[in-house]
């Protein structure tokens, strides 16, 4: 079953990718707020969640991460990671890169040897402030599911005007310094064939990601409910099959 986080901040939890992670939800608590509307999504569909529409303040994070820091560090267990996630895009945020500030002041402040980490889907890096962020944070993470503007359309469901092209090509200005994350996934939706693993998918996502020349690749599958419930989890042994043809390009890629 898909579920919201019902908090501004939450966890922490033990990460896959990236250790203790105490999550930062920049979205409206009781909806769903995203410029995609994955048919992957462990939040649910963006229809399923219209309620109010309202970005949580920047001094309303900037507060309860300040004393869930200072609380976790006194009982002697500072996150890994400070993760901006939650219920859609955090990228959104018309404040984003203040927030972005206060985070990292308040990381410095209690807990220096934390990361952190943005999870972003990519739509919102034609904004300068955006990108300006992006780049002051450890783990920049942008997502690509494909090199096929028709598979994004049928998995990721776009909201506004997006091309893999000009995403590739904003993505391309951050010189490297961004982590691309990819989820792999088969199966069916709308009656129709969903499958990012063949041959032609994953060498057409290769050349792309040869281009952006990231300083790493987060390739993963399914690990939660989705709001499509016919798709297929891609097993460890595919996932690490697909890593291997991304170092052999000379870029770092983890499995998960």
């Amino acid at each position: 079953m898909t579920s919201l986080y019902d908090n501004i901040i939450f966890g922490p939890i033990r990460s896959r990718r990236l250790g203790l992670s105490l999550g930062v939800n920049l979205l409206p608590i009781e909806s769903k707020l995203c410029s995609f509307d994955c048919i992957y999504c462990e939040c649910g569909w963006n229809a399923d969640h219209p309620g109010q529409r309202r970005f949580n303040s920047r001094e309303d994070v900037r507060t309860m991460l300040d004393a869930t820091l200072a609380r976790m560090v006194a009982e002697g267990t500072p996150p890994d990671v400070i993760t901006f996630a939650g219920n859609g895009e955090p990228t959104m945020h018309p404040d984003f890169e203040n927030i972005i500030e206060d985070t990292l002041a308040l990381r410095d402040k209690h807990a220096p040897e934390a990361k952190v980490s943005v999870l972003s889907n990519a739509t919102q890096i034609h904004r300068e402030d955006v990108r300006r962020a992006l780049l002051r944070v450890d783990n920049n993470i942008l997502k690509l599911d494909s090199a096929f503007d028709a598979t994004v359309q049928l998995v990721n469901k776009p909201q506004g005007n997006y091309t893999v092209a000009r995403t590739v090509e904003l993505l391309k200005m951050f010189g490297g310094k961004l982590i691309v994350q990819t989820m792999f996934l088969r199966g069916e939706y709308l009656g129709q064939r969903v499958d990012n693993t063949t041959e032609e998918e994953v060498s057409a996502w290769l050349k792309l990601v040869a281009e952006i020349a990231p300083k790493q690749v987060m390739v993963y599958s399914l690990d939660r409910d989705t709001p499509c419930q016919t798709l297929e989890k891609v097993e460890k042994d595919e996932l690490r099959a697909i890593a291997e043809r991304v170092e052999a390009l000379g870029i770092a890629c983890s499995v998960a």
